[in-house]
């Protein structure tokens, strides 16, 4: 009987690893044939690097199908039991960040958290949760042109979204993903120290 009450919980965290590590970027590149995504730029399956191979469309899908992975895996969970929810989208994150297929060398998350959080504020009636994520992300990129500086803001702001909005179950959970955001960008963030972090339309 104990061993029952896990397996709705270890399903959602396997729905959500097994969807969130679609590497869509290396598929679309793939299948496009723009080449091997590991092989442009900074080597990451994510739309920025997409963007690197000069076909903006394809870095659009890769960020729209990114995002997607986050939001349906967790709306397909929330749907059986709304206490899955937040399991799924660890799972769906953990997936996107360490895929088992490629040898658990993934993306950043960035548009995955989106993802994430678009489905929370769909369930929870609050449209804050994306709505600040992009706001930030997308502002500052536009100020920047530094894609990185965009996604840690974003991912830094969430848990503060949260809290304001007093839901602290959320806070741990976007508190959580947003340190992973962090130490996958820390290449990033040493060349921002340095002042050789490129800019969004160069190499």
């Amino acid at each position: 009987m104990e061993t029952s009450i896990w397996i709705g919980p270890a399903a959602a965290l396997l729905l959500g690893y097994l969807l969130g590590s679609i590497p869509f970027g290396l598929i679309l590149t793939r299948i496009t044939g723009a080449g091997d995504l590991r092989a442009i730029g900074s080597g990451n399956i994510g739309a920025t690097n997409v963007l690197r191979t000069g076909r903006k469309w394809l870095a659009a899908a890769t960020l729209l199908l990114d995002m997607g992975k986050g939001t349906v895996a967790v709306l397909i969970a929330a749907s059986i039991d709304p206490d899955f929810a937040i399991l799924a989208a660890v799972g769906a994150f953990i997936g996107h960040v360490y895929p088992v297929w490629l040898r658990f060398r993934g993306g950043k998350g960035v548009a995955t958290l989106l993802g994430i959080a678009l489905a929370f504020s769909i369930l929870t009636g609050s449209v804050f949760y994306a709505l600040v994520f992009a706001l930030v992300w997308l502002g500052l990129i536009a100020v920047t042109r530094i894609s990185s500086v965009g996604g840690m803001a974003a991912a830094i702001v969430l848990p503060v979204t949260a809290a304001v909005l007093g839901r602290f179950d959320l806070v741990i959970l976007f508190l959580a993903l947003a340190l992973i955001v962090l130490w996958k960008h820390r290449a990033n963030i040493e060349r921002l120290m340095a002042g050789t972090e490129p800019r969004i339309g160069r190499a």
